[in-house]
């Protein structure tokens, strides 16, 4: 038997194929709302601050082998930088998904049953209960036409959603980096003030001994040797906590390349000079800054989203049009499978329009435009700490520079007071005892200006994360 069922749908189905402009404002990019200064109010006049554009890999420019290693190997394999790429494939698997729910579906179906039917009568007439078989087999396919846009819309939260988690991973790539350099600049401090403070204990030492001669001998007081006694005891007392300093930062960066606490213990052992900051810093422009800095993208790939999201609401408030169809075929035994002749055909258009919802689409329509603004203030505000971050950080590795050339000074003085104490000492004008204490005032100079620099190391580290970089030239 063939039977067949065809709706006309001509109307409906050049209405589907015409389609309509998609609902709700069309982004165009952030409003002009924050204004964007030509330079940076806190770079002044310095002649070591340049509007260059500044390096990606800003790491390199410190010169430190082991340091641009250890980075790499965070890069690769650090596990809150796996759990972002992982978030950013499933953001993109979204926006696949929504590309796929703007195309028809179809399948197929096959069914064998046997059905007992009861005794029945017509009228005058007996039919004995009997078992029937009955087999199937059929493809169905389905199809929404995006009439007002919702698909399409709905394609760009997607899109921009992904854009706003890739600028989220870039930004973890952005804060790892000088997280590790941060780390490894207080390890090498923490090892160089260690061998000061050894240094320091031993000249103490050397100059306890001398002061308990003289106090055999009459020339020194008791209360002389109790200070030097009681400084060295000070002086010792920090070794403990220097050296829990660099196992401290050995962890760190220890987790930060996802490797366990104390496995790079070995590596980091040999002590090395602490890297410096270049003597020409380039920062580029405000507005360089500002596309550069992943936080600053995310906020306006959200507000991108937000804005899409207005279309999506806007569309429930109109017909949806749905076409189904089918094709079977089917019979008694498995042999009618084969009569293709035979076969079952129906096209379903379905029209559905909830016009009575007692202002619930409405509501989700004002609430998309109340989350559209709260996106467009956090872009605004994102812009602006943006902008204060970079200032601040300009400001405090400007002001550390300066202090790091006075404990320059002050350390070139102490170094000239340890030599001509020295040569006093040997032309026997100046005891010992001076010269050990003049080399000790030396070593606490070299401590003091050890602390500037790796202050100054620090401060430039914030600098480039304030500027945006550490992401661009990353893996994954």
């Amino acid at each position: 038997m063939r039977s067949l069922s065809l709706l006309p749908v001509p109307l409906l189905g050049a209405l589907a194929l015409s389609g309509c402009s998609a609902l709700g404002p069309d982004y165009a990019g952030p409003p002009d709302s924050a204004p964007t200064p030509t330079g940076f109010a806190r770079a002044g006049d310095d002649a070591a601050i340049s509007s260059a554009v500044p390096l990606a890999r800003w790491w390199l420019s410190l010169g430190d082998a082991k340091l641009n290693d250890l980075i790499e190997r965070a890069l690769a394999a650090n596990p809150g930088l796996d759990a972002a790429r992982a978030r950013l494939r499933n953001a993109r698997l979204a926006m696949d998904l929504e590309l796929a729910a703007r195309l028809p579906t179809a399948g197929l179906s096959t069914m064998a049953a046997k059905v007992r039917v009861p005794d029945v009568k017509f009228g005058e007439q007996n039919i004995a209960s009997q078992w029937l078989s009955l087999y199937t087999l059929g493809a169905n396919a389905s199809w929404e036409a995006d009439l007002f846009g919702s698909h399409a819309r709905s394609v760009q939260v997607a899109g921009a959603s992904a854009q706003a988690t890739a600028a989220n991973l870039a930004d973890v790539q952005l804060s790892l980096t000088a997280e590790v350099a941060q780390n490894y600049v207080a390890l090498r401090a923490a090892q160089k003030r260690l061998a000061l403070s050894r240094e320091a204990v031993a000249r103490q030492e050397r100059m306890l001994a001398l002061m308990q001669q003289r106090y055999r001998g009459g020339t020194a007081s008791r209360l002389d040797l109790s200070k030097l006694a009681n400084q060295l005891d000070s002086t010792r007392t920090e070794l403990p906590a220097q050296q829990a300093d660099i196992e401290t930062h050995g962890n760190a960066l220890a987790v930060l390349l996802g490797q366990a606490p104390g496995s790079l213990d070995a590596e980091l052992a040999p002590a090395a000079e602490l890297p410096l900051p270049p003597a020409a810093v380039a920062i580029g422009d405000p507005a360089g800054l500002l596309r550069r800095r992943p936080d600053v993208r995310a906020a306006e790939r959200t507000l991108a989203a937000r804005t899409a999201q207005i279309g999506v609401a806007e569309a429930a408030k109109f017909p949806q049009l749905k076409f189904s169809g089918m094709l079977g075929l089917g019979g008694s035994s498995i042999s009618d499978l084969a009569h293709l002749g035979d076969f079952t055909l129906a096209l379903l258009p379905q029209l559905s329009w909830s016009f009575l919802d007692f202002g619930r689409t409405a509501a989700r329509v004002s609430q998309a435009e109340a989350n559209r603004d709260e996106a467009l203030a956090q872009y605004r505000s994102q812009l602006l700490a943006a902008l204060k971050d970079a200032e601040n950080a300009l400001s405090r590795f400007g002001h550390r520079r300066m202090a790091v050339a006075g404990y320059a000074r002050a350390k070139a003085s102490a170094d000239e007071v340890a030599a001509l104490t020295g040569q006093r000492q040997r032309g026997g004008t100046a005891s010992t005892l001076e010269l050990l204490d003049a080399e000790r005032q030396q070593i606490l100079a070299e401590q003091n200006l050890l602390g500037a620099l790796a202050g100054l190391n620090s401060d430039y580290i914030g600098l480039q994360k304030a500027l945006g970089l550490g992401w661009e030239a990353s893996p994954g």
